[in-house]
């Protein structure tokens, strides 16, 4: 969602904090601005569109300061537009805002300040904190800023600078994430860590309810009750650079190369001498105790939570159910202390997700954690957390995130199979030894594009497609057919293969594009029958499939071939040349691939 940056220190200002947005465009945004305070005065600037209008806008101007707050807004409240843009600010300029989330009772606030004689000039919720802090503003910024948080209802990070303070900036935290880099003479404040990389990996994630007051040479930090704490200090353990292109022209194909890499470490964190361990996320007792494990996450993420069900039940023989987190907490589930719930997420901010999970914990539930950000709120909330190996993730659309979240179930599926006695040592040995060959077998179709590139071509000029599959193939063709959606705008929709006759077949016309996944050795045959009924009706049939399957090549129009393994591994396998097709097909259409329209890498409201 929207990105923060904030800085204080012996630097620019000015330069720090575009820097930080600059790393912050993954997260997707309409518009840009910054805030300092020069001469006891602030001075603000914004522009609607992309950081380099607002950078253009800059030129020239004496902006020099050692003390600044910075944002990318994603539209919530009112259009984009430059009056939209944050940084808001009170009437007498006297105080600046930016604020990541959305302020649900922000229409009763802005009724009472109207009253009080306060006008606005944008349509957002976030002015509403500007005036708020000003009308409640006695001397103490601090004091003032808990006051007004102590009457706000919804999500927020907030950093707020006022004319008066020109050695402080003042951060808080409900909901969305917002994280303090520790450094010498200087400290930053960001909505996510690539923002601060550049000058710092020491690091504290506030938690929900903190508020901190920076200087140049200091960090206090009070939780909810206004208490002081003090947080841990993470440090940040991969490096400024893995989070640039590296020479490849998107992050998006960088982060796709890198999967035989991450799927690999995540593999090595969670196997030590041919041995698979999660006893520090679960002990022996509580795999006896629990006679049911719900999966909850959101768009991608749920695609992984899908493959992780199926690996489940295929392998542990354990009752398991996957639901939409946005859906999760209004549907009363069955939940108690005899539920394993393991929740989701690329980022652990996904705020649907969180609040799933608070409502799983309130219900008695044991609460898991699969993300790939140490210290996020998600994983600070659960009870235990099991960590993918991914690294950054800077395009919008996840590849090497879903990858290691569909390697973290498989191996947590072999893991109770193992513990329950389901299956012998020397099968999970085996099976080991087939998820350290799918790297190498990754890199195999990563070097043979050629087929992909031509459905691509093939693609971008089409406005429907469909992408089918029969078991587990299917959790696979929606996660194809929503990297299709995220990042090409071509309208695509997945099936089971067997369900697309009922109904949705009367779509079907000379030339329709239909993506099959086939890799399910026992579904094959009637995965080619619902390829022949396509065919029957015109459609231009692109199947993944094993290599060696010649009755797939016999029956459609373009055929991708993946290297042979065990079905319930093949997911991981299957998935690559759809990241591929999207990738190549967006490009051929000459969209962002690593920033697409409407969407932002965390989703931090509801």
């Amino acid at each position: 969602m929207c990105g923060i940056v904030g800085y204080i220190g012996k630097g620019d200002a000015k330069s720090v904090v575009l820097q930080g947005l600059e790393k912050l465009e993954y997260r997707g945004y309409d518009s840009a601005g910054i805030a300092i305070v020069k001469d006891s005065k602030i001075i603000v600037e914004k522009k609607k569109g992309k950081l380099k209008n607002l950078e253009s806008h800059l030129e020239g101007m004496d902006l020099n300061s050692h003390i600044g707050i910075g944002h990318t807004r994603w539209a919530t409240h009112g259009e984009p537009s430059d009056k939209n843009s944050h940084p808001h600010y009170s009437e007498d300029m006297s105080i600046a805002v930016v604020h990541n989330g959305i302020i649900e009772n922000y229409s009763s606030l802005k009724n009472d300040l109207i009253q009080k004689g306060y006008h606005f000039n944008s349509d957002t919720d976030t002015e509403v904190v500007a005036h708020l802090i000003h009308s409640l503003y006695k001397g103490d910024l601090f004091n003032a800023v808990t006051e007004a948080i102590k009457l706000l209802r919804g999500s927020y990070a907030l950093g707020i600078l006022h004319k008066d303070f020109p050695d402080q900036i003042i951060c808080a935290r409900k909901d969305s994430p917002l994280v303090i880099g520790i450094g010498e003479n200087e400290n930053i404040i960001a909505s996510d860590v690539p923002a601060l990389l550049k000058y710092t990996k020491n690091v504290y994630f506030l938690e929900d309810g903190d508020i901190a007051r920076l200087t140049a040479n200091s960090i206090d930090i009070f939780d909810k009750t206004l208490t002081p704490v003090e947080r841990e200090v993470k440090v940040i353990e991969w490096d400024y650079e893995q989070a640039t292109k590296g020479g490849f022209p998107h992050f998006m194909i960088k982060e796709i190369f890198e999967q035989p890499k991450s799927i690999e470490e995540t593999l090595n964190r969670r196997v030590q001498n041919g041995v698979i361990d999660f006893s520090d996320v679960l002990s022996e007792y509580e795999i006896e105790k629990f006679d049911m494990i719900h999966i909850v996450a959101c768009g991608t993420a749920y695609h992984a939570g899908l493959q992780g069900q199926y690996a489940l039940r295929e392998i542990s023989k354990v009752n398991s159910l996957v639901e939409i987190a946005s859906e999760y907490r209004y549907m009363n589930p069955f939940v108690n202390e005899n539920t394993l719930a393991i929740f989701v997420s690329q980022s652990g901010e996904t705020l649907d997700t969180l609040a799933a999970l608070k409502e799983a914990k309130a219900r008695g539930a044991k609460t898991l954690a699969i993300t790939n950000v140490v210290g996020s709120t998600i994983s600070r909330e659960a009870h235990s957390t099991i960590y993918t190996m991914a690294g950054p993730e800077i395009a919008v659309a996840s590849t090497k995130a879903y990858t290691t979240q569909v390697t973290i179930f498989q191996l947590l599926a072999l893991y109770l199979a193992e513990k329950k006695g389901i299956i012998s040592k020397e099968k999970v040995d085996e099976f080991i030894h087939s998820l350290y060959s799918i790297p190498e077998k990754i890199k195999i179709s990563l070097e043979n594009t050629a087929v992909i590139k031509t459905v691509a071509n093939f693609m971008k000029d089409k406005h429907n497609g469909f992408y089918i599959g029969r078991g587990v193939d299917y959790a696979t063709a929606l996660e194809g057919s929503l990297k299709m959606k995220e990042i090409t705008y071509i309208h695509t929709e997945a099936f089971p293969a067997g369900e697309l006759k009922h109904g949705s077949i009367a779509l079907i016309e000379p030339g329709t594009p239909v993506v099959v996944i086939a890799m399910q050795s026992n579904l094959l045959e009637k995965t080619i029958s619902n390829i022949k009924e396509l065919k029957a009706r015109g459609a231009h049939v692109i199947t993944v499939a094993r290599k060696s399957c010649k009755e797939a090549i016999d029956v459609s129009d373009e055929f991708i071939g993946v290297e042979d393994i065990e079905d319930v591994f093949s997911v991981l396998l299957a998935i690559i040349p759809l990241q591929l097709l999207s990738y190549f097909t967006s490009v051929d259409k000459g969209i962002d691939v690593d920033k697409p329209r409407n969407l932002a890498k965390s989703v931090t409201v509801e």
